[in-house]
């Protein structure tokens, strides 16, 4: 188990964690989430020893994070950190072996690792000559070469067609699967809500919300309504409880509050005219999100 107790660090006048606390069990894949500049690639680093805190821990299995656990970690930097000189294959072989492979090991993890996602007929080419797409493909390989037994990709899927994402999504599902622990940061919310079982939301350098992902939606003081109304207008105005609304031609996307009657809703939708779609949920990750970070 990973955990990160009450991180703080500033940078001059600027507090990067100002309190960040959040653990990550093996077999598990938490989604880290906040706006840009709150603190999420600083806590990351802290997890490697790359930054020096002012205060708080980060222990693995019970104890701190020593050398030779970092040997068994996998990071995957948002400023990604590849020779860009260096041949794919040979810059696969090297990282493998400073995590401790022997060489022939190094070379049948990074051809295996090229092979699965899709560089294979690229081994041989400088990553500099790669679209970004194939450089983040060889960065990823590059944190799992070694078979880390902690993953920590900071915006993973950042730039990768949807193919790319369909295929990264897939490995670090099996890496769960295998036992891994995983955290990764990602701005696609609907993309974390499908992939993850937990979530950890920082604001300010401090979690504001953290759990299990279906928790967290049922616990919500609000739920999500879809309603699409054949010339509805604006019938939402005259609903009780609602919090958020969006409006798309005859589609409309409310926020309300937990406590609405549904079936109230119901009625005022099929008086305002006739119901294509009704759609009564919790929330989406996205809902949460907002919540979490504007209070």
């Amino acid at each position: 188990m990973l955990v990160l107790d009450g991180l703080a660090k500033t940078y001059g006048q600027v507090r990067a964690l100002d309190g960040c606390s959040f653990t990550v069990d093996r077999g598990r894949m938490i989604g880290f989430l906040g706006p840009n500049g709150v603190g999420k690639t600083t806590a990351m680093r802290a997890i490697f020893g790359l930054v020096r805190l002012d205060a708080g821990s980060v222990t693995w299995n019970g104890r701190p994070v020593a050398d030779e656990d970092r040997m068994r970690f996998g990071y995957m930097p948002e400023a990604r950190g590849l020779y860009p000189k260096m041949k794919a294959f040979d810059q696969l072989v090297y990282l493998g072996t400073l995590h401790g492979m022997t060489r022939p090991q190094a070379k049948a993890a990074a051809g295996r690792w090229l092979e699965t996602l899709g560089l294979a007929d690229r081994a041989d080419s400088p990553v500099e000559e790669l679209s970004h797409g194939n450089q983040q493909r060889v960065q990823l390989a590059a944190a799992l070469v070694h078979e880390p037994e902690l993953l920590v990709l900071d915006e993973p899927f950042s730039g990768l067609d949807p193919l790319g994402v369909e295929t990264m999504a897939g490995i670090l599902r099996d890496q769960a699967d295998r036992g891994v622990a995983v955290v990764f940061s990602s701005h696609q919310l609907d993309l974390v809500e499908d992939l993850c079982e937990d979530v950890a939301i920082i604001d300010h350098g401090r979690v504001v919300l953290s759990g299990n992902v279906d928790e967290l939606k049922d616990a919500s003081a609000y739920r999500r309504l879809d309603v699409e109304i054949e010339d509805g207008g604006d019938f939402f105005r005259h609903l009780r409880g609602v919090v958020a609304e969006e409006t798309d031609g005859d589609r409309h996307r409310l926020l309300v509050d937990k406590g609405t009657d549904v079936r109230e809703l119901l009625a005022e939708a099929a008086a305002a005219g006739r119901i294509r779609r009704f759609v009564y949920t919790t929330p989406s990750l996205s809902d949460l999100f907002r919540e979490a970070v504007s209070r």
